[in-house]
């Protein structure tokens, strides 16, 4: 038995308990239904949906409602919303509950323009006041714990991560996550560990009970124990290192108790492709489900022998059949 384990435990968020530290990142065009589920089935202690526009969610439109949705599978289930106001979160909020998730995440950290360009994202990074009325609404309308998942800052020099966790604590916050870059720094270059373990520090010493989650650069199970070792974290969120690899949360796992962890083989990706597929259609329709796959089936098959060839034949691929084919020529 290894002595890291105590770096996997069960998490306190508000009133509820969540069986791990292991998280899916909410990513947007990623964390679906079918994509969750995959992940749940490999480890992953708690998903969270793709994020959620508040406004959309106010208007009633049909495909933001349709992200709120829960799969079977998922006993646990964070909603994340995004929003440049109050207005909007007030508006969408019984609509929201109707979803019944548990828990409700503010989406602070995307920096894609068209939604920072609303004051939505991080651009709430710039502007706390909102934030913490967004929460304080949240957290004092509804006993379902809320979270917010935030970056260090708008940019290099204007880092103010431990002020906006603060102000999000202070107004009822129940966890919070970073992901340790500035929105002007997008993905690159690499996230800057020592600012989470600056924030666990500080935000441990003064708040106690409140869950700091680590985010940034987790690209393997290596990644994500590295991060648990050498910054405190409470626990991990996977983003981009869960895609083409469901299995990373089983791998972590693996990896602290023993040191080591089992690579998933071509034909255990294949398995894995299939799966997600099958669950896919059932969700959306196989022409929509071969469509979206196109991402994901990149990300699976990236630097096997012939998969150049394969992934040309799995974009045009438009019946199971004819991606059931392409995938044999791997191995």
């Amino acid at each position: 038995m290894s002595n890291k384990e105590y770096l996997l435990h069960p998490l306190i968020v508000g009133n509820i308990e969540i069986k791990g530290n292991l998280f899916l990142a909410p990513l947007a065009g990623y964390t679906d239904k079918s994509f969750r589920t995959l992940c749940i089935e490999n480890g992953a202690d708690l998903t969270i949906s793709e994020m959620v526009s508040s406004e959309g969610i106010a208007r009633g439109n049909q495909k933001t409602v349709k992200l709120m949705e829960r799969a079977d599978i998922e006993k646990n289930f964070s909603i994340q919303i995004f929003s440049g106001n109050l207005d909007s979160v007030q508006r969408g909020f019984d609509a929201l509950l109707a979803f019944n998730p548990t828990i409700i995440d503010i989406n602070c950290g995307c920096p894609v323009p068209k939604v920072t360009k609303t004051g939505a994202g991080s651009a709430l990074m710039k502007d706390p006041k909102t934030m913490g009325s967004i929460v304080n609404f949240l957290t004092t309308h509804t006993d379902i714990p809320v979270s917010i998942k935030f970056r260090t800052g708008w940019d290099l020099e204007n880092e103010n991560y431990i002020d906006f966790a603060k102000t999000a604590i202070d107004n009822g916050v129940n966890l919070i996550a970073m992901h340790a870059r500035t929105k002007t720094q997008g993905y690159a270059p690499t996230a800057h560990w020592d600012r989470l373990e600056n924030l666990v520090n500080i935000i441990h010493r003064e708040y106690k009970d409140i869950p700091v989650i680590g985010s940034g650069d987790i690209f393997s199970a290596l990644d994500a124990f590295n991060m648990l070792n050498t910054t405190g974290v409470d626990g991990i969120m996977a983003a981009r290192g869960a895609i083409g690899n469901p299995c990373i949360f089983n791998q972590v796992k693996q990896y602290v108790k023993t040191g080591s962890y089992n690579e998933i083989s071509i034909e255990d990706r294949i398995t894995l492709m299939k799966h997600q597929l099958e669950l896919m259609s059932a969700d959306i329709g196989e022409d929509i489900a071969l469509r979206e796959m196109r991402k994901h089936c990149c990300a699976y098959i990236k630097g096997f022998p012939g998969s150049s060839k394969v992934k040309m034949e799995l974009m045009g691929a438009t019946t199971k059949e004819d991606y059931n084919l392409a995938l044999s020529h791997l191995i």
